[in-house]
Formats: C-alpha cells, sequence, structure tokens
C-alpha cells in the first residue's frame, strides 16, 4: 500500500459531531471512544467532508487533541468539489476542521463523473462540466509535495474508473462497502485492488446495524438505512433507486447468519465483523462505535479470526442475496444508474 499501514480495524467516524442521519453525538463518548481505539490498536479514524457537513471532522479533531501523532486520519473529498482551486480550498478546510496540519490518507469519494456529482450539488453547470480526472490529480499531487496529504486514495471506485485514473495518481487504497449482506466487490473491483497490489478498506461491515442485531424486522429499520437495494423502492421517498429490493433474501441471510451466530457462541454483529475482516483482500475494516462500550465489543470481537469452516458456511448463507443484488456495488442506486463505474 505504498508506505501506508493500517490497522485490520478502524472507526469509521460518520456518526462524529452528530447530525440527521445518526442523531446527536455527545462529544464526550466521541473522546472516549478515540483514546480508546486508540489504546486497542486501532489508530484509523475514517471521516469525510461530507460527513455531517464537516462536523464529523471537527468532532474528530477535537477529540485527536494531544493525540494526533498517534492517529492515521482518512478523510474525503466529494466529486462535485475536485476543481483544482475548489479541490485545495476544500483540503484546506478539512485540515482546519481537523486541527491538523497534514491528511495520512485523502480519498476522492465517488468517482468524477456526472452522475454521481449530482448526488452531492443542485449545481447544473457542474453536474454539466463535471471537474477534470486529470487537473483534479495534479493538484492531489501538489497538495502531497507541499505535506498536506501523505497518500491519495478513492472511494466507491469501480475497475473501469480505478483504471481511469491510474495513469494520473497513485493510488494506495479503495474504501468499498464490503459486509456479509454487501459481497458484490468480490466479482471484480477486490480482485483487481489484490492484483494491483491497492489496499481495501471495507465500509459497512455491520450494514448500518442490519447486522447488528438491534431490528426486530425489516420493517422496523429507519428511513435512512432502508435506502439500499435489500429494500423495496416503494413507501420510502428517501429511497431513491426504484428497484423491487431483496427483502425475501436478505431475511433468510439474517435468519441464516443468526443461527450460525449461536451455535458458534457469538452474537450476529461479533460474526459478522470476524467475517468481514476475514476477506480476502481486505486491508482494513470500519467499524462505528458510538461509545466505549460498543468499542470495547467490537475490539474483542475482531480479537479471534474465524474458523475457515465457519467462513464457508456464511459464504454459502449469504450467496442467494449476492445473486439476487448482483455485481453492482452501488446500493444505493439502481444497478443501471450505478455511480462506481
Amino acid at each position: 500500500m505504498h508506505g501506508l499501514k493500517l490497522p485490520a480495524m478502524g472507526v469509521g467516524c460518520w456518526a462524529f459531531g452528530g447530525g440527521k442521519y445518526w442523531g446527536n453525538q455527545n462529544q464526550r463518548d466521541v473522546e472516549e471512544v478515540v483514546r480508546g481505539a486508540l489504546e486497542a490498536g486501532c489508530n484509523y479514524f475514517d471521516t469525510a467532508e461530507a460527513y455531517n457537513d464537516g462536523a464529523s471532522e471537527s468532532s474528530l479533531g477535537a477529540a485527536l487533541k494531544g493525540l494526533r501523532q498517534q492517529a492515521l486520519i482518512g478523510t474525503k473529498i466529494s466529486p462535485a468539489n475536485t476543481h483544482p482551486a475548489t479541490l485545495r480550498e476544500h483540503c484546506e478546510a478539512s485540515l482546519r476542521r481537523l486541527q491538523t496540519n497534514f491528511i495520512d490518507l485523502y480519498m476522492i469519494h465517488w468517482p468524477i463523473h456526472p452522475h454521481s456529482i449530482r448526488h452531492f450539488t443542485d449545481d447544473q453547470s457542474l453536474i454539466a462540466n463535471p471537474p477534470g480526472l486529470a487537473e483534479a490529480c495534479e493538484t492531489l499531487r501538489r497538495l502531497q509535495d507541499e505535506g498536506k496529504i501523505r497518500h491519495l486514495g478513492v472511494s466507491n471506485f469501480g475497475v473501469a474508473r480505478m483504471q481511469e485514473i491510474a495513469p494520473y495518481c497513485e493510488i494506495a487504497v479503495n474504501e468499498l462497502p464490503y459486509s456479509l449482506l454487501t459481497r458484490a466487490i468480490e466479482a471484480e473491483a477486490l480482485p483487481y485492488c489484490r492484483r494491483q497490489g491497492i489496499g481495501v478498506i471495507g465500509y459497512m461491515t455491520l450494514l448500518q446495524g442490519l447486522l447488528a442485531d438491534i431490528f426486530a424486522t425489516l420493517r422496523d429499520v429507519p428511513s435512512y438505512q432502508r435506502r439500499t437495494r435489500h429494500f423495496h423502492h416503494a413507501g420510502d421517498p428517501l429511497c431513491r433507486h426504484g428497484e423491487e429490493g431483496a427483502e425475501a433474501e436478505t431475511n433468510d441471510a439474517l435468519a441464516a447468519i443468526r443461527t450460525i451466530a449461536v451455535h458458534e457462541g457469538l452474537t450476529m454483529p461479533q460474526l459478522a465483523l470476524k467475517w468481514a475482516l476475514a476477506g480476502d483482500g481486505i486491508t482494513c475494516g470500519l467499524v462505528g462505535a458510538r461509545n466505549l462500550k460498543e468499542l470495547q465489543e467490537n475490539v474483542q470481537a475482531a480479537s479471534l479470526p474465524l474458523e475457515r469452516r465457519v467462513v464457508q458456511d456464511l459464504n454459502q448463507a449469504t450467496q442467494p442475496l449476492l445473486r439476487k443484488l448482483g455485481p453492482s456495488f452501488d446500493y444505493y442506486e439502481s444497478t443501471a444508474n450505478d455511480r462506481t463505474r
């Protein structure tokens, strides 16, 4: 990974700072999570300028005050903000919020093209005339040369988009969705990254709570977490993929996972986390924690690997859902409108 060494488990910081997606987040809890993660050796913290409109970065920066040298920080810039002057301005704004003079891993959040950009802006001229990839990468390299960025990465880039950016930037990491219920990257993106020596950070390890076993039924899942192609599009204004969903297959997978967890003497989130970290080619798996107790449970779950037979049982149990959802790993859009391509 070009000199970047990440822990097997990192901390997803989307909830930090609070916001409409995850609700309020106590800053004291954030500080305890950050300190506890560092003590446990989970020193990678993953955020983005888009998370809670910058509040996630600000919260993380405050929590790392006096601890910055012990941590690795990854943050992301929205594709709409990658025109050279805008990119520099936004990178420097992230640095200020994070209270640091360098970012360890700076990622382009989604590929730079009109369909992707329209999810971050209503500016029709920007959507019609997206930033140029070569110019964006040149600006990123200059920020690297200035010491403001140490490593460059991408997030949600499919193989074609990875090949497109390769002549312009040395990419250390691709951050991709990976969980027992979101395995599509196994088809192409994950093998490609392995072949190219590109690290993979897996996110949505517990699929925003579905694998945390906190919802009695799929109907109990909140609207913001019901936007993926696992759910039928009808009846939820936040859902935009327009597909029929895969609720039967998701329910069957969850039931099978729960049965295997009971047999192995584990909770469902423990089992799901262990499985994700065991993925061939996964460098670092991200898990969110709202408080120290949740973090400690995650660390404990990650401490002992799964036996190979259990991994195989889980793969078999979730194969029907994998087939139903197909090879597209943009779970928020229809297969035809996949932003990762």
